[in-house]
């Protein structure tokens, strides 16, 4: 599990490194967001939902205003050694999903999270769309039988339609309500 999160927030992290200079404010897929505010999601929320809940302190960081990619590390890296650390990995939550160790809530909910917004700051800042076709696949095929659980969360708009031979990911990113 440690080596898939560190996959995904790896692209994430390529892509956040990448982004063009004067790109932070361009908008994002998410409604009234900038791709600045794609990496202010995943800073403001993570830390707390996933380390807060197992009693690891995350370092302060850069601001998101003032360094997004080194708020993105910060956050990132300290997840990464969270879940490099087998005692902490296997360390029991309630995230809202049950009981579970941290490596589950964040298999469950943490590289989701991080691969669709790694689409989000590429399609907002004119980068590499393209996602890790694995996480994709496994992404959609856990999503697709909790539609209806999922929507009524309010986390995803409403899913854009496509045609039934849409790859893997132009499925995830509409079930997201994303137009891909």
């Amino acid at each position: 599990m440690s080596e898939r999160y560190r996959s995904v927030a790896r692209q994430f992290t390529q892509r956040a490194t990448s982004v063009p200079e004067g790109a932070w404010e361009n908008p994002a897929p998410c409604e009234g967001w900038v791709a600045r505010d794609v990496i202010r999601h995943m800073v403001s929320w993570m830390p707390g939902f996933f380390l807060g809940s197992v009693g690891v302190e995350v370092p302060e960081g850069p601001s998101v205003d003032e360094d997004p990619v080194g708020a993105w590390k910060v956050v990132s890296d300290a997840i990464q050694a969270a879940l490099d650390d087998p005692e902490v990995a296997a360390r029991e939550c309630d995230v809202g999903l049950g009981r579970q160790s941290l490596e589950q809530a964040v298999a469950t909910a943490g590289i989701g999270d991080v691969l669709v917004h790694t689409w989000d700051l590429s399609r907002a800042t004119g980068l590499d769309e393209a996602l890790d076709a694995d996480e994709v696949h496994r992404l959609v095929e856990a999503m697709e039988p909790l539609d209806e659980v999922l929507r009524e969360s309010g986390h995803f708009g409403p899913r854009v339609e496509v045609p039934d031979d849409a790859d893997d990911q132009t499925r995830l990113i509409a079930f997201t309500g994303r137009r891909p």
